[in-house]
């Protein structure tokens, strides 16, 4: 298949790949909870009315592929804390300290957890006694002058029937990477990000903190489908901001059945300790956009409450989504015929000789058939260019769900060959090559810069749109700090000068 470039998409191919995405991503987000939670409420990127106001509890993303430069291994990243702004301080973006975040393996197909690697937090404060973050230059991660931090335990949970047979810790006060507070706070956040990459016993590896958003795609698809005549299309949403995430890469071993049925099931949780002490799920996530595009209003808090093992309840809004019919509606596409037992295959029970366990229980899951090997060369398209590394096999962090989304939505599986995609093939940042892969996260000197085309200083003074220079020219930045200085010595002598005529004006009248 051959992808179009941004340039290359006409009109009712956006719109369609918009709408596609959408569909496809509200499959995805129907995970699992574990050990008997109470009621659910929502995840992913605000999708679900009752999680978008809160955010330190709501999963956004949830990756999974075969590590490339270890290709005995599985790396599963999941994100939390959706739309982080870099310059949002003084209370910067940290993991919630009641909560439980887990990862759910299952790796027999049958829609229940045998597995849950379980993350808790708790927070550390050096000096209560000021506002600050950090009270100066952070180079490590116990840097005195880092004032708030944050260290985590990892729990590994053996089920059986959903009831934990035996739990195991594998990580205990391991420090979380911080928030990107700035250049001058983080002269170095790579080393910083470094440091929180911990190696633990058995093979495994570990991290926690702060991360640029990995995702990539112009959620303006909300907005009548991209304005209802796509004149809304090719900006990536999530450029500059960052996410919370967690990230464990483990021999394959320790989570597939055996090589026979090397093929896993993976979702995501987040758990909340009641007023009454009781654990209430609040979140789950697995497949990308499912509860946004997919679940409808009434149902998105039910979905998040509900476990994989009964998913078969959403099945009708599958096999009869409505994205397809909103695009026939807005940009005549006509919609592929129903009952769509495609998108069962996709997204409940995967797909035949790729990543469809045997007697599988159709549920909604990333699934990942660990016996494909990483590609040299990954297609953004994944498994729909020939690329079976990809997703709907696993996700990796570079794949173009939103595009493959669409595509799939719009009947490609059928015969219906399309090329939709929402014109954004790519994150804003480069990936890395190694554990834990994410891009860095944007520094919050830079703030709200980072997502638009920039600022500059114009002759008087005011600020104008447009591209900046390399630093925005240091003289120029060494008059505005003289000018933030005079001015405010100038209001202080103001200041001063009155209240010494005031009390001139008192002495006289006494």
């Amino acid at each position: 298949m051959t992808a179009l470039s941004s340039s290359g998409r006409g009109p009712l191919r956006l719109a369609a790949l918009a709408c596609a995405a959408l569909a496809t991503g509200a499959l995805a987000a129907s995970g699992v909870t574990g050990l008997e939670p109470r009621a659910a409420q929502a995840s992913s990127h605000r999708e679900a009315p009752l999680i978008s106001g809160q955010p330190q509890y709501d999963n956004t993303d949830v990756y999974a592929f075969v590590s490339p430069d270890k290709p005995d291994t599985t790396t599963i990243v999941a994100n939390w804390l959706p739309f982080e702004e870099p310059a949002g301080g003084p209370n910067f973006y940290s993991f919630a300290d009641d909560a439980q975040y887990d990862i759910h393996i299952d790796s027999d197909g049958d829609a229940q957890g045998d597995l849950i690697y379980r993350w808790t937090f708790k927070d550390h404060v050096k000096n209560g006694r000021t506002f600050l973050f950090n009270t100066g230059p952070v180079t490590t991660l116990d840097d005195p002058d880092l004032n708030i931090t944050q260290t985590y335990d990892i729990d590994v949970l053996r089920l059986r029937n959903q009831r934990v047979t035996s739990t195991t810790k594998i990580a205990d006060d391991l420090p979380v990477a911080p928030s990107n507070v700035g250049k001058a706070s983080m002269p170095d956040y790579q080393t910083l990000r470094d440091q929180a990459v911990r190696r633990l016993p058995g093979g495994t590896t570990a991290f926690a903190g702060q991360a640029d958003d990995p995702f990539f795609l112009d959620l303006r698809v909300f907005d009548l489908l991209y304005g209802g005549d796509l004149s809304e299309v090719g900006n990536d949403t999530l450029k500059g901001y960052s996410v919370n995430s967690i990230a464990l890469q483990v021999p394959t071993a320790y989570i597939r059945q055996s090589q026979k049925q090397p093929i896993v099931g993976i979702w995501s949780t987040t758990q909340r300790r009641s007023a009454g002490g009781h654990w209430t799920q609040v979140s789950r996530l697995g497949m990308p956009l499912v509860n946004e595009v997919v679940v409808p209003v009434k149902d998105k808090d039910k979905f998040n409450a509900s476990h994989p093992w009964n998913d078969g309840d959403f099945l009708p809004f599958v096999t009869q989504p409505e994205l397809p019919k909103l695009i026939e509606g807005i940009y005549k596409i006509k919609a592929p015929a129903e009952p769509r037992n495609d998108l069962v295959s996709v997204f409940l029970t995967g797909v035949d000789k790729l990543n469809k366990p045997p007697h599988v229980r159709p549920a909604e899951a990333l699934r990942l058939n660990t016996s494909v090997p990483p590609s040299a060369e990954p297609k953004r398209l994944g498994v729909l260019d020939g690329d079976n590394a990809g997703f709907p096999n696993g996700r990796r962090l570079s794949d173009d769900v939103l595009d493959i989304a669409l595509q799939v939505v719009e009947g490609e599986l059928l015969g219906q060959k399309n090329d939709l995609g929402d014109a954004v093939d790519q994150n804003d940042q480069k990936f890395g090559s190694s554990f834990p892969y994410l891009a860095l996260p944007e520094a919050g000197s830079r703030g709200t810069v980072a997502k638009g085309a920039g600022t500059k200083v114009s002759q008087d003074g005011l600020l104008t749109g447009g591209a900046s220079s390399a630093a925005g020219s240091d003289a120029t930045t060494r008059t505005l700090v003289v000018s933030a200085v005079a001015t405010g010595v100038g209001v202080l002598l103001v200041g001063l000068g009155l209240l010494w005529w005031r009390m001139r004006r008192r002495t006289s009248y006494s």
